[in-house]
């Protein structure tokens, strides 16, 4: 390795080393040499190569030396050519080796990164929506690309750096002491000449980096929020352009201004330690060549010396900083097991068994629930926030009970933040009750089965849900269909689309399916996103449906044809129905009133209005309002 490359490799990874100071217990670094099991064939492999390399690239230089000593002292051709051989197979070897544990390093490095990925990806999967509902998305993307690819390093090439560097140094010492003793100590002297410069540069450069990587990081959340569609209508709507683009501006010229002062503190950097190279091979030729005119040095031993001189500072600077990368890699170790260890909230059980046959009933009993803390389902660091909030706890549903016979409709009513919503998580299990119990049962069985006793496949194959938001993955239609049944036909999903009246609208499309609809599936209309979300849940065929305000943000005529879709999907099937408006609850079998956490009435919409309660006072709130609209949109004559 000539002595630049060092420079470079040498800043690389100090410049790298804002954590090197830290300490980490011997329970964390177990766990990394966890991940190392699956992989330690291959990485003991690796290890033995890298020692068998660096015995290689000692050998080059002692054969170079012997050529000029057979040259000089004229020994016949044969040896000169035997050594020239030897060289020449050493070079082969190393080429060789150099594919293999490149190979090896590679699987080893990308095995990694796929058991971590793989594991935090999985693990991610299984926490609570409050979780989702508190973690910044690129804060998670992050540890998945970047905190992997950090750790991936430690088994890479940081390991085997340590090893094969300390083989390099101890070889390359011995055989430069053995030649000249006096050289060798004059040489090493050289070397804080070299590391000081590295450590202060590195450090400046350290800063210089970390200021560049949190603009790019807010210029990539400025973009990331500004070109979704819901942020472009935005800031078309309310925004201020003019000084979106300057802030912008700002911060990319701040990024500009400080890639050309980091280019030139390493050109800089680079210069001053070639330099210093240069001095040193100046000091082995000229106190070389001095000791061997003197016949204290043989004239191939000052070759020699020369050529080992880089080989000794390779290992030496790269050992300096070899507690950098470690910790660095320790560092995103750390971060990635912190995603790990937060443990879901929702677990299924080992003795978990499979819902009832058939229609199923839905009980709730004395159910009381409150939400869980921060602490409990997410992380400051994936917050972006110093402390988490200390708020939660307190409880919002108390005790709820009511039931829903199988093929039955129930309606839940209420004052926004009523428990409404909550109800329906529950239902579906995106969160557990503190007390009672949620059940599904057959017709019939009684006391039924708790939702937490329940597989979660079979949770997902009894029970649909379709959202307010009717939120679609941006890919075509028929993969957001088939995201409920992966083995759906094209027979089947235009079925559905014919009952969530969508099908003529689709079949005019130019790729009809295959129809990409776009990030949340804003290539489509309100009414149209919603009717296909619910084409969605008529594939899967739940038996159990939750509809949560499924048609609260949309027009009168989007309305009467998502309607007319929702009544195929609750034909013959048990359901539970959260409304806003009235109007749209009245056919269901029972109506539930629910206020603060509690149902405060139940019946029928007949009976409800006769009431004169909490449900007819909102019935005639809506009329009122509808009437006067209706009014307003009149023409004065």
């Amino acid at each position: 390795m000539s002595m630049d490359r060092v420079a470079w490799s040498s800043l690389y990874n100090i410049t790298r080393g804002a954590d090197g100071s830290r300490t980490f217990s011997k329970a964390l670094v177990k766990r990394v040499f966890g991940f190392a099991r699956p992989h330690r064939n291959r990485l003991i492999a690796f290890v033995l190569l890298s020692i068998v390399m660096a015995v290689l690239a000692v050998a080059t230089p002692v054969l170079a030396g012997q050529v000029v000593d057979a040259i000089i002292a004229k020994t016949d051709a044969g040896t000169v050519i035997w050594l020239a051989v030897l060289i020449a197979m050493v070079a082969v070897a190393e080429a060789g080796l150099g594919l293999v544990t490149r190979w090896l390093s590679s699987t080893i490095g990308e095995g990694v990164i796929l058991d971590l990925r793989t594991k935090v990806f999985d693990h991610v999967q299984k926490m609570p929506i409050a979780f989702f509902t508190r973690t910044r998305t690129g804060a998670l993307v992050s540890r998945l690309n970047n905190d992997v690819i950090g750790a991936q390093s430690a088994f890479a090439g940081t390991l085997s750096g340590v090893v094969s560097n300390v083989v390099a140094l101890a070889l390359t010492l011995v055989v430069m002491l053995n030649k000249s003793w006096l050289v060798t100590v004059l040489a090493m002297i050289l070397l804080p000449i070299f590391l000081i410069p590295a450590r202060r540069m590195g450090s400046r450069l350290a800063e210089l980096r970390r200021e560049a990587a949190e603009h790019n990081a807010t210029m990539g959340t400025q973009m990331t929020e500004r070109f979704s569609a819901p942020g472009a209508t935005l800031v078309k709507l309310f925004g201020r352009p003019d000084e979106e683009s300057h802030e912008f501006a700002v911060r990319a010229g701040r990024v500009r201004d400080i890639g050309v002062r980091t280019a030139m503190l390493q050109f800089t950097f680079v210069t001053a330690l070639t330099l210093v190279s240069a001095l040193a091979l100046a000091l082995v030729y000229g106190l070389g060549g001095w000791l061997a005119l003197g016949g204290q040095l043989a004239a191939g031993d000052v070759v020699v010396l020369a050529l080992l001189l880089t080989r000794l500072y390779a290992p030496l600077t790269a050992l300096s900083s070899a507690r950098v990368e470690i910790m660095s890699a320790l560092v995103s170790f750390e971060r990635v097991f912190e995603i790990l260890d937060l443990k879901p909230l929702i677990q299924q059980k080992p003795d978990a068994v499979e819902s009832p046959r058939g229609p199923l009933s839905v009980e709730f009993d004395n159910v009381r629930f409150s939400y869980p803390s921060a602490e409990k389902v997410s992380l400051a660091s994936l917050e972006d926030v110093s402390t988490l909030d200390t708020r939660g706890g307190e409880e919002v549903l108390h005790g709820i009970s009511f039931r829903v016979e199988p093929g039955q409709t129930v309606a839940l009513v209420g004052s926004s933040g009523a428990g409404k919503s909550t109800i329906a998580q529950l239902l579906s299990r995106l969160y557990d009750v503190d007390s009672g119990a949620v059940r599904f049962g057959g017709a019939g069985t009684g006391t039924g089965v708790d939702v937490r006793d329940l597989t979660f496949d079979s949770m997902r194959e009894t029970l649909g849900m379709v959202t307010q938001d009717g939120h679609l993955f941006h890919e075509s239609i028929a993969a957001n269909l088939r995201l409920a049944r992966p083995d759906a036909s094209e027979e089947l999903m235009w079925e559905v689309l014919r009952q969530a009246r969508l099908e003529d609208m689709i079949r005019s499309l130019p790729d009809g399916l295959d129809t990409i609809v776009g990030e949340r599936g804003y290539r489509l209309s309100g009414g149209e996103r919603q009717r296909l979300t619910i084409a969605r849940l008529l594939i899967a065929q739940p038996r159990i449906v939750i509809l949560d305000e499924a048609t609260a943000a949309l027009d009168s005529t989007n309305e009467a044809a998502v309607q007319e879709a929702l009544g195929a999907a609750l034909e013959g099937r048990t359901a539970v129905v959260i409304a806003h408006r009235l109007s749209t609850v009245r056919a269901a079998d029972a109506i539930l009133v629910v206020e603060g956490g509690n149902i405060v009435e139940r019946g029928t919409h007949t009976e409800l209005l006769a009431a004169e309660g909490r449900y007819a006072q909102l019935y005639r709130t809506q009329f009122a309002e509808a009437t006067a609209v209706a009014a307003e949109a009149v023409p004065e004559l």
